[in-house]
Protein backbone atom coordinates (compact mmCIF):
# COMPACT_ATOMS: atom_id res chain seq x y z
CA UNK A 1 0.00 0.00 0.00
CA UNK A 2 1.28 3.53 -1.54
CA UNK A 3 0.83 6.64 1.65
CA UNK A 4 2.40 9.61 2.36
CA UNK A 5 3.06 10.39 5.94
CA UNK A 6 2.76 13.89 6.91
CA UNK A 7 3.60 15.38 9.83
CA UNK A 8 1.48 18.03 11.37
CA UNK A 9 -1.41 16.45 9.44
CA UNK A 10 -4.54 17.35 10.80
CA UNK A 11 -3.30 21.09 10.61
CA UNK A 12 -4.75 24.04 8.36
CA UNK A 13 -1.91 22.68 5.33
CA UNK A 14 -1.56 19.84 5.65
CA UNK A 15 -5.38 18.64 5.69
CA UNK A 16 -5.34 19.74 2.15
CA UNK A 17 -2.06 18.30 1.41
CA UNK A 18 -3.78 14.86 2.40
CA UNK A 19 -6.94 15.93 0.67
CA UNK A 20 -5.30 16.55 -2.82
CA UNK A 21 -3.36 13.76 -2.49
CA UNK A 22 -6.08 11.86 -2.20
CA UNK A 23 -8.38 13.16 -4.64
CA UNK A 24 -5.80 12.59 -7.66
CA UNK A 25 -5.02 8.92 -6.47
CA UNK A 26 -1.24 9.98 -6.05
CA UNK A 27 -1.27 7.76 -2.89
CA UNK A 28 -3.71 4.91 -1.58
CA UNK A 29 -3.70 5.99 2.17
CA UNK A 30 -2.16 9.47 3.97
CA UNK A 31 -0.72 9.07 7.12
CA UNK A 32 -1.33 12.22 9.56
CA UNK A 33 0.33 12.39 12.51
CA UNK A 34 -0.58 14.80 14.61
CA UNK A 35 -0.04 16.22 18.29
CA UNK A 36 -4.12 16.65 18.78
CA UNK A 37 -3.20 20.27 20.43
CA UNK A 38 -3.69 23.77 19.17
CA UNK A 39 -1.56 26.93 19.57
CA UNK A 40 -4.33 29.95 19.94
CA UNK A 41 -6.51 29.50 23.55
CA UNK A 42 -9.70 26.85 22.67
CA UNK A 43 -11.57 28.68 25.18
CA UNK A 44 -11.59 32.39 23.36
CA UNK A 45 -14.87 33.71 21.93
CA UNK A 46 -15.22 32.30 18.59
CA UNK A 47 -13.67 29.22 18.64
CA UNK A 48 -14.29 26.59 16.00
CA UNK A 49 -12.47 23.11 16.40
CA UNK A 50 -12.44 22.50 12.32
CA UNK A 51 -10.64 19.56 12.38
CA UNK A 52 -13.16 17.51 11.79
CA UNK A 53 -14.10 19.53 8.61
CA UNK A 54 -10.88 18.89 7.34
CA UNK A 55 -11.05 15.63 7.18
CA UNK A 56 -14.71 15.15 5.57
CA UNK A 57 -14.93 13.20 2.74
CA UNK A 58 -11.56 11.81 2.80
CA UNK A 59 -11.77 9.98 6.38
CA UNK A 60 -11.23 6.61 4.75
CA UNK A 61 -8.13 6.93 3.17
CA UNK A 62 -6.68 8.57 6.24
CA UNK A 63 -4.78 6.84 9.28
CA UNK A 64 -4.31 9.10 12.17
CA UNK A 65 -0.89 8.66 14.54
CA UNK A 66 -1.05 10.66 17.59
CA UNK A 67 2.69 11.58 17.75
CA UNK A 68 5.36 13.76 17.50
CA UNK A 69 8.41 14.52 14.88
CA UNK A 70 10.51 15.77 17.96
CA UNK A 71 10.89 12.45 18.89
CA UNK A 72 13.15 9.88 17.55
CA UNK A 73 11.31 6.91 18.58
CA UNK A 74 8.00 8.08 17.27
CA UNK A 75 9.57 8.65 13.86
CA UNK A 76 11.36 5.24 13.60
CA UNK A 77 8.29 3.40 14.74
CA UNK A 78 6.23 5.42 12.11
CA UNK A 79 8.63 4.58 9.06
CA UNK A 80 9.10 1.22 10.38
CA UNK A 81 5.12 0.55 10.18
CA UNK A 82 4.18 2.94 6.52
CA UNK A 83 7.50 3.01 4.73
CA UNK A 84 5.44 6.00 3.34
CA UNK A 85 6.66 6.98 -0.63
CA UNK A 86 6.58 10.54 0.42
CA UNK A 87 6.62 12.50 3.77
CA UNK A 88 5.80 15.85 4.22
CA UNK A 89 7.07 17.92 7.26
CA UNK A 90 5.04 20.22 8.26
CA UNK A 91 4.78 19.92 12.22
CA UNK A 92 5.73 22.97 13.33
CA UNK A 93 4.37 27.02 14.55
CA UNK A 94 1.87 27.69 12.12
CA UNK A 95 2.44 31.29 12.10
CA UNK A 96 4.91 33.77 13.16
CA UNK A 97 3.03 35.68 15.17
CA UNK A 98 1.66 33.71 18.00
CA UNK A 99 1.09 34.38 21.92
CA UNK A 100 4.09 33.61 23.94
CA UNK A 101 5.99 32.85 21.08
CA UNK A 102 9.45 31.22 22.41
CA UNK A 103 12.51 29.71 20.46
CA UNK A 104 12.32 26.25 22.30
CA UNK A 105 9.06 25.74 20.16
CA UNK A 106 9.57 27.28 17.19
CA UNK A 107 12.78 25.33 17.29
CA UNK A 108 11.43 21.58 17.86
CA UNK A 109 9.44 22.00 14.63
CA UNK A 110 11.47 23.55 12.56
CA UNK A 111 14.80 21.64 13.83
CA UNK A 112 14.95 19.24 16.31
CA UNK A 113 12.03 17.07 14.48
CA UNK A 114 14.03 17.61 10.85
CA UNK A 115 17.10 16.24 12.32
CA UNK A 116 15.33 13.70 13.41
CA UNK A 117 13.00 12.48 10.44
CA UNK A 118 16.49 12.55 8.30
CA UNK A 119 18.22 10.46 10.62
CA UNK A 120 15.88 7.96 11.16
CA UNK A 121 15.35 8.10 7.23
CA UNK A 122 19.46 7.49 7.02
CA UNK A 123 18.96 4.53 9.81
CA UNK A 124 16.42 2.66 7.63
CA UNK A 125 18.16 2.99 4.40
CA UNK A 126 21.44 1.35 5.85
CA UNK A 127 19.22 -1.48 7.93
CA UNK A 128 16.67 -2.14 5.36
CA UNK A 129 17.38 -0.13 1.95
CA UNK A 130 13.78 1.80 2.80
CA UNK A 131 14.15 5.62 1.69
CA UNK A 132 11.05 7.57 0.82
CA UNK A 133 11.20 8.86 -3.05
CA UNK A 134 10.61 12.37 -1.60
CA UNK A 135 11.37 14.49 1.83
CA UNK A 136 9.54 18.39 1.62
CA UNK A 137 10.08 20.43 4.21
CA UNK A 138 7.58 22.97 4.70
CA UNK A 139 9.68 26.74 5.11
CA UNK A 140 8.15 30.11 5.26
CA UNK A 141 8.59 33.08 2.95
CA UNK A 142 9.48 34.99 5.97
CA UNK A 143 13.06 33.93 5.84
CA UNK A 144 13.70 36.64 3.14
CA UNK A 145 13.07 39.21 6.05
CA UNK A 146 12.47 42.67 4.09
CA UNK A 147 12.20 42.37 0.63
CA UNK A 148 15.26 43.91 -1.51
CA UNK A 149 13.54 43.66 -4.81
CA UNK A 150 10.01 42.81 -5.81
CA UNK A 151 8.77 40.30 -6.65
CA UNK A 152 11.78 38.18 -4.87
CA UNK A 153 12.51 34.79 -6.81
CA UNK A 154 14.40 31.87 -4.54
CA UNK A 155 17.88 33.76 -4.51
CA UNK A 156 16.24 36.73 -3.05
CA UNK A 157 18.96 37.44 0.20
CA UNK A 158 17.47 35.37 3.14
CA UNK A 159 17.86 37.55 6.61
CA UNK A 160 14.64 37.10 8.80
CA UNK A 161 13.71 39.09 11.35
CA UNK A 162 12.48 37.25 13.97
CA UNK A 163 12.20 34.01 15.81
CA UNK A 164 10.01 32.43 13.27
CA UNK A 165 11.81 32.95 9.97
CA UNK A 166 14.99 32.64 11.52
CA UNK A 167 14.45 28.62 12.66
CA UNK A 168 12.38 28.22 9.15
CA UNK A 169 15.66 28.80 7.43
CA UNK A 170 17.43 26.81 10.17
CA UNK A 171 15.65 23.89 9.19
CA UNK A 172 16.39 24.62 5.11
CA UNK A 173 20.16 24.49 6.49
CA UNK A 174 19.25 21.30 8.28
CA UNK A 175 17.38 19.85 5.11
CA UNK A 176 19.66 20.29 2.61
CA UNK A 177 22.90 19.30 5.00
CA UNK A 178 21.31 16.01 6.41
CA UNK A 179 19.30 14.83 3.33
CA UNK A 180 22.58 15.30 1.48
CA UNK A 181 24.48 13.61 3.48
CA UNK A 182 22.03 10.43 4.04
CA UNK A 183 21.21 10.66 0.13
CA UNK A 184 17.44 11.76 0.44
CA UNK A 185 15.53 13.14 -2.01
CA UNK A 186 14.12 16.58 -1.07
CA UNK A 187 12.62 19.71 -1.67
CA UNK A 188 11.86 22.89 0.35
CA UNK A 189 8.70 24.91 0.16
CA UNK A 190 8.41 28.42 1.27
CA UNK A 191 4.78 29.73 1.10
CA UNK A 192 3.09 33.05 1.87
CA UNK A 193 0.36 34.10 3.47
CA UNK A 194 -2.09 31.66 3.40
CA UNK A 195 -5.49 31.53 4.10
CA UNK A 196 -8.57 29.58 3.23
CA UNK A 197 -11.69 27.79 4.95
CA UNK A 198 -10.77 26.05 8.18
CA UNK A 199 -7.75 27.83 9.24
CA UNK A 200 -8.16 28.27 12.96
CA UNK A 201 -4.72 29.93 13.66
CA UNK A 202 -5.85 33.70 13.87
CA UNK A 203 -4.01 34.54 10.82
CA UNK A 204 -5.06 38.11 9.94
CA UNK A 205 -7.25 36.74 7.15
CA UNK A 206 -9.21 34.31 9.51
CA UNK A 207 -9.64 37.85 11.86
CA UNK A 208 -11.10 39.63 9.28
CA UNK A 209 -13.66 37.09 8.09
CA UNK A 210 -15.09 36.10 11.25
CA UNK A 211 -15.18 39.85 12.59
CA UNK A 212 -16.78 40.86 8.61
CA UNK A 213 -19.22 38.01 9.70
CA UNK A 214 -20.06 39.28 13.18
CA UNK A 215 -20.46 42.75 11.95
CA UNK A 216 -17.22 44.57 13.57
CA UNK A 217 -14.96 46.79 12.55
CA UNK A 218 -11.45 45.84 10.97
CA UNK A 219 -7.80 47.28 11.78
CA UNK A 220 -5.80 47.59 9.32
CA UNK A 221 -2.45 47.81 9.88
CA UNK A 222 -0.13 49.93 7.29
CA UNK A 223 -2.26 51.16 4.40
CA UNK A 224 0.19 49.74 1.52
CA UNK A 225 1.16 46.62 3.71
CA UNK A 226 1.22 43.85 0.73
CA UNK A 227 1.02 40.05 0.89
CA UNK A 228 1.26 37.54 -1.67
CA UNK A 229 -2.15 36.23 -0.72
CA UNK A 230 -2.02 32.09 -1.37
CA UNK A 231 -5.50 30.13 -1.33
CA UNK A 232 -4.65 26.88 0.77
CA UNK A 233 -5.98 24.24 -1.95
CA UNK A 234 -3.40 26.50 -4.51
CA UNK A 235 -0.32 25.47 -2.04
CA UNK A 236 -1.03 21.94 -1.56
CA UNK A 237 -1.32 21.41 -5.30
CA UNK A 238 1.74 23.33 -5.10
CA UNK A 239 3.61 20.48 -2.80
CA UNK A 240 1.77 17.71 -4.74
CA UNK A 241 3.26 18.59 -7.62
CA UNK A 242 6.95 19.18 -6.00
CA UNK A 243 6.83 16.12 -4.25
CA UNK A 244 6.48 13.85 -7.26
CA UNK A 245 8.41 16.04 -9.74
CA UNK A 246 11.65 14.59 -10.20
CA UNK A 247 13.68 18.26 -11.07
CA UNK A 248 12.34 19.35 -8.07
CA UNK A 249 14.89 17.45 -6.10
CA UNK A 250 17.23 19.77 -4.25
CA UNK A 251 15.24 22.61 -4.94
CA UNK A 252 13.60 25.35 -3.50
CA UNK A 253 10.36 27.16 -4.44
CA UNK A 254 7.76 29.34 -3.88
CA UNK A 255 4.74 28.66 -3.69
CA UNK A 256 2.45 31.24 -3.50
CA UNK A 257 -0.34 33.06 -5.45
CA UNK A 258 2.43 35.19 -7.15
CA UNK A 259 0.43 38.57 -7.44
CA UNK A 260 0.80 40.41 -3.57
CA UNK A 261 -2.00 42.64 -2.49
CA UNK A 262 -2.89 44.89 0.09
CA UNK A 263 -4.18 44.27 3.33
CA UNK A 264 -6.27 46.81 2.56
CA UNK A 265 -7.87 44.92 -0.57
CA UNK A 266 -8.72 42.12 1.49
CA UNK A 267 -10.61 43.78 3.64
CA UNK A 268 -12.13 46.03 0.44
CA UNK A 269 -12.95 42.64 -1.32
CA UNK A 270 -14.81 41.16 2.04
CA UNK A 271 -16.90 44.79 2.03
CA UNK A 272 -18.15 43.62 -1.43
CA UNK A 273 -20.03 40.80 0.57
CA UNK A 274 -20.48 42.77 3.51
CA UNK A 275 -21.14 46.30 2.05
CA UNK A 276 -21.93 47.59 5.54
CA UNK A 277 -18.44 46.53 7.52
CA UNK A 278 -16.64 49.17 9.13
CA UNK A 279 -12.80 49.54 8.86
CA UNK A 280 -9.79 51.67 10.29
CA UNK A 281 -6.68 51.95 9.00
CA UNK A 282 -3.03 52.25 11.70
CA UNK A 283 0.59 52.57 11.46
CA UNK A 284 1.77 49.07 9.97
CA UNK A 285 3.15 46.64 12.73
CA UNK A 286 6.81 47.09 12.68
CA UNK A 287 7.42 43.32 13.53
CA UNK A 288 6.48 42.43 9.87
CA UNK A 289 9.31 42.50 7.34
CA UNK A 290 8.06 44.78 4.44
CA UNK A 291 7.32 42.22 1.78
CA UNK A 292 5.26 42.25 -1.64
CA UNK A 293 4.71 39.12 -4.41
CA UNK A 294 6.95 36.50 -4.67
CA UNK A 295 8.43 34.95 -8.04
CA UNK A 296 6.52 31.70 -9.25
CA UNK A 297 8.00 31.58 -12.74
CA UNK A 298 10.62 28.90 -11.09
CA UNK A 299 7.60 26.88 -10.02
CA UNK A 300 5.83 27.20 -12.83
CA UNK A 301 8.65 25.52 -15.28
CA UNK A 302 9.48 22.74 -13.42
CA UNK A 303 6.24 21.87 -11.51
CA UNK A 304 3.44 22.89 -13.89
CA UNK A 305 2.49 25.09 -10.97
CA UNK A 306 -0.45 27.33 -12.16
CA UNK A 307 -2.06 28.97 -9.14
CA UNK A 308 -6.13 29.13 -9.99
CA UNK A 309 -7.42 31.76 -6.56
CA UNK A 310 -6.69 35.20 -7.22
CA UNK A 311 -8.36 37.21 -4.18
CA UNK A 312 -11.93 37.87 -5.43
CA UNK A 313 -12.30 33.84 -5.41
CA UNK A 314 -10.78 33.00 -2.66
CA UNK A 315 -12.69 35.37 -0.48
CA UNK A 316 -15.77 34.16 -2.07
CA UNK A 317 -14.95 30.59 -1.35
CA UNK A 318 -13.33 31.21 2.34
CA UNK A 319 -16.81 32.98 3.18
CA UNK A 320 -19.20 30.86 1.61
CA UNK A 321 -17.35 28.30 4.11
CA UNK A 322 -17.52 30.27 6.91
CA UNK A 323 -21.25 31.10 6.66
CA UNK A 324 -21.97 27.85 7.28
CA UNK A 325 -19.76 26.52 9.79
CA UNK A 326 -18.47 30.01 12.49
CA UNK A 327 -20.21 30.03 15.24
CA UNK A 328 -19.47 33.27 16.92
Amino acid sequence: METALITGGLGFIGSYIARVLIEENVVEKAVLVDHYGAHVSPVRDGFVDYRKARLAGIEDRIIIERGEAKYLSVVSRLLDSYRPKYIFHLAALPLAKLQNLNTEEAQEGSVTSTSNILTAIGTFFDDSGYRPERFVYTSSSMVYGDFHYNPADENHPTNPKEIYGTMKLAGEAITRGLATFFGIPYTIIRPSAVYGPTDMNRRVTQIFVEKALQGQKLTIHGEDEMLDFTFVRDLAKGFVLAAQEEQAVGETFNITCGNARRLLDFALELKTHFPSLEYEVIERDAFRPRRGSLSIEKAQKLLGYKPEYDLKRGVSEYINFAKKHFRA
